[in-house]
């Protein structure tokens, strides 16, 4: 099956910090740009990062499997190798998590591993790997 491509503007007060962490660290394609914006090749979806001056902040936490889950967020859902590989190369880099990388709903439908983190604006990020990737809606 062939998904949409999503296309999601989010703010951030420095390019080049956004290009340090999505070029960088996150390894992302950099594609169009402008004195305010860039585009990033988010795994084929276009996400852009645009200059927005002030303090970015969660607009809520919601309790999930016993920890606080920053909102908004968004991210991927990536092959269960390929999200160790992301999780060593975000410490690496020194990336503070907002909830370490674990594996969520262990033995239940949906389980997967999880990660939450911050770029340097202060937008939260979520990567998933799911055991089964049929799972994803599973109840």
């Amino acid at each position: 099956m062939t998904r949409p491509g999503f296309h999601l503007a989010i703010p951030v007060d420095d390019l080049a910090k956004a290009r340090e962490f999505y070029g960088g660290v996150l390894k992302l394609e950099e594609g169009r740009s402008a004195d305010a914006w860039v585009d990033w090749n988010f795994y084929g979806h276009q996400v852009v990062t645009h200059v927005v001056p002030g303090p970015r902040g969660d607009t809520g936490r919601n309790p999930v499997d016993g920890h606080d889950v920053p909102v908004p967020h968004f991210g991927l859902i990536l092959p269960i190798p390929e999200f160790h590989v992301l999780a060593d190369r975000l410490r690496a880099a020194g990336t503070g998590f907002v909830i370490e990388p674990y594996l969520r709903f262990e033995g239940e439908p949906g389980e997967q591993w999880t990660m939450f983190f911050r770029d340097p604006a202060g937008n939260a990020l979520e990567f998933k790997a799911f055991k089964d990737e049929s799972q994803v809606f599973a109840k």
